[in-house]
């Protein structure tokens, strides 16, 4: 996930003072800024900035739990040549630091997207938002706020869930019912930590969380996201998604919303996104991604990468670009 290219730095401050650490890519040709986007309304590619050049269409890419903004490497490389992309680290992520006592739950991942939206984009831009495992959760959860209303172009929910994560999950091979549920919550929420990436680790993860057919580099790319995140911050979140119950939320995210999800994802089967495709006010697609897992966007990323391109076409007159 080595290789992005440059991009602009800063910080957007959640509600409760947490730093959220954000990085913004575009083209080259885009002309520069210090990352506060004050100004008026602006939809799509159609005002332009302060260089006289027409702003790019924005692209919003929230990554999930034990992961940071590096995940979208595949998705920030190809959407960067056309697109204005904004990635962030969620709460006890990456580089941002980890939350205070309470600092865990749907609505602070909630606080931390309007920050991040109120700190990139202008008082009415409008983008396309998008959401992976964790990720989708934090744009379920901040669907009935009107900042996100005021900013979703459109939205894209990868490989997530709205409720009964650990009771639908298949990552152990037994009947579903209380014992597997338990198991599950366990292995999820379970405190030892990880250590160095190893042969074993790397064996573990992609039989948990990707596909039969994954390339072997990108298992050790995702391993390396995982291990690299901080004990708190996977056992805290880990409460968090255990108890997750979004089901009333997905019903206020109004915005056209497109579903993926790969045939093998042990972690949110198939199940989950057919429930969300079902329940979505405006679901303009269900994607089912052959024999891929989990992390969708590093899996199959080209597959991903289309998804957000035909939405930001679609809805936010984007031209076609390089897929």
């Amino acid at each position: 996930m080595s290789g992005l290219p440059e991009g602009r730095e800063l910080t957007a401050v959640s509600a409760d003072g947490s730093r959220i650490h954000v990085e913004v890519f575009e083209p080259p040709d885009a002309g520069s800024g210090d990352g506060s986007l004050a100004g008026g309304a602006s939809a799509g590619g159609g005002r332009p900035d302060d260089g006289g050049r027409a702003r790019r269409p924005a692209v919003v890419l929230v990554h999930g739990w034990t992961c940071s903004l590096r995940f979208w490497a595949p998705q920030i490389r190809d959407l960067a040549a056309d697109h204005r992309v904004i990635v962030y680290d969620q709460r006890g992520h990456g580089r941002s630091p980890l939350p205070g006592p309470g600092g865990y739950s749907t609505e602070a991942l909630a606080d931390d997207l309007e920050a991040v939206l109120t700190a990139t984009l202008e008082p009415h831009e409008k983008a396309v938002l998008v959401g992976h495992s964790m990720g989708g959760m934090t744009l379920m959860a901040a669907a009935p706020r009107p900042v996100l209303r005021r900013h979703a172009a459109a939205v894209a929910l990868c490989s997530t869930a709205s409720s009964r994560l650990t009771a639908e999950s298949l990552v152990l091979p037994l009947r579903p019912g209380r014992p597997r549920t338990r198991l599950t919550r366990l292995i999820l929420g379970a405190r030892f930590p990880l250590g160095p990436v190893t042969p074993v680790s790397k064996w573990l993860l992609r039989y948990g969380t990707m596909g039969p057919r994954c390339a072997p580099e990108a298992v050790t790319e995702c391993a390396t996201l995982v291990h690299a995140c901080a004990r708190p911050s996977r056992i805290g979140w880990a409460h968090v998604l255990d108890a997750l119950d979004l089901d009333a939320s997905v019903r206020e995210l109004r915005a056209p919303t497109a579903v993926l999800v790969g045939t093998a994802d042990r972690l949110t089967p198939p199940v989950h996104a057919r429930a969300l495709a079902a329940a979505l006010p405006d679901c303009v697609g269900l994607t089912e991604l052959p024999g891929a897992g989990h992390m969708t966007p590093v899996e199959v990323p080209r597959a991903v990468t289309a998804a957000i391109r035909d939405l930001s076409t679609r809805h936010l007159g984007a031209t076609e670009g390089v897929a």
